[in-house]
């Protein structure tokens, strides 16, 4: 197994989260939660468990319109995406090269 597959990060939900947070800095749970196609109760456990990974960091507000949560990967996060996503890469064109 590639040293950078990360079996953590590989469980598709929190993959999914993970890549989508990926290119962006703080994003709105009810963004996250409808892009994954997941309920709240769903999103909120593999986001807790993102963050106690420290993956994930989650900010809470609130204003006039009521409470907000939004979501970004930690550095760390950004790093184990990076490495996860480039050894998944390997795979796939190990995969792809012709068998002698």
């Amino acid at each position: 197994m590639d040293p950078d597959f990360d079996e953590f990060l590989h469980v598709p939900a929190r993959l999914s989260v993970v890549a989508l947070l990926a290119p962006a800095d703080w994003v709105e749970f009810a963004f996250v939660r409808d892009a994954v196609g997941t309920s709240d109760s769903a999103l909120s456990k593999q986001v807790a468990v993102l963050a106690d990974a420290g993956y994930v960091e989650i900010r809470k507000t609130r204003n006039p319109t009521g409470r907000h949560t939004h979501l970004r990967l930690t550095s760390y996060g950004r790093q184990a995406f990076q490495r996860h996503a480039s050894a998944l890469e390997r795979i796939v064109a190990a995969a792809s090269r012709p068998r002698e």
